[in-house]
């Protein structure tokens, strides 16, 4: 099946892009629904800027493609269509502020620092952010398995141990306790080194029966 992210990676002559061979599929698979709807794009971490140009490519005109780096040499890869707002991920302050300018995020790209504390900190600030029927990913789930990187920098566990708590609150309506969480998302799914939940609004699941009872 065609890809354009592929296709887009194989060809590139433009700014330096650096993926795992495998996450193209992913994006692909659930991206796709948000190409020519002009969305809002953030990916923290710019490195060389060519994943922003490949994002921009892809959802179409229109497309507000942000990123967000700590690194102030990161505003050179600015360009019409692409903002790059230099901030920390590590602050909440900086995190808000940047929402405050780019408002409600479709497909939110955690890209950044790595650390499981900067990864749990962005998740519980701008998951809230995200619209209702967006796209939160998180990649390189797998640093936090190297504490030889000082990745693995809390005490309860790494990014992936904080995670499997959301899969309790995904099936809080079960408990006769929904949650906001619950309510609002669709579904979470893991792939190799990638953490990714789409939101959807729902009711309260409610069995439904057909057929006969022959028995």
């Amino acid at each position: 099946m065609s890809n354009p992210l592929r296709e887009y990676f194989e060809s590139n002559d433009q700014r330096f892009i650096y993926k795992w061979e495998h996450y193209f599929d992913v994006y692909h698979r659930h991206f796709a629904r948000f190409i020519d709807t002009q969305p809002t794009v953030l990916e923290i971490g710019v490195f060389h800027g060519g994943s922003l140009q490949m994002w921009k490519s892809y959802f179409g005109e229109g497309a507000k493609i942000v990123g967000m780096d700590i690194d102030p040499k990161c505003k050179q890869v600015e360009e019409p269509g692409i903002e790059v707002f230099i901030g920390d991920q590590s602050s909440p302050m900086d995190l808000q502020t940047l929402v405050d300018q780019i408002g409600p995020i479709d497909i939110l790209i955690d890209d950044g620092g790595h650390k499981t504390t900067q990864q749990i900190l962005t998740f519980e600030t701008m998951f809230r952010h995200i619209t209702p029927n967006g796209i939160y990913l998180v990649e390189d789930t797998h640093a936090g398995l190297y504490p030889q990187l000082n990745l693995q920098d809390r005490p309860e566990g790494n990014f992936l141990q904080y995670t499997k708590s959301y899969i309790d609150h995904l099936h809080a309506c079960h408990s006769g306790m929904p949650t906001n969480f619950a309510l609002a998302v669709d579904s979470i799914t893991y792939y190799d080194s990638i953490f990714l939940i789409e939101k959807a609004p729902k009711d309260p699941p409610v069995t439904c029966e057909s057929g006969k009872i022959l028995l």
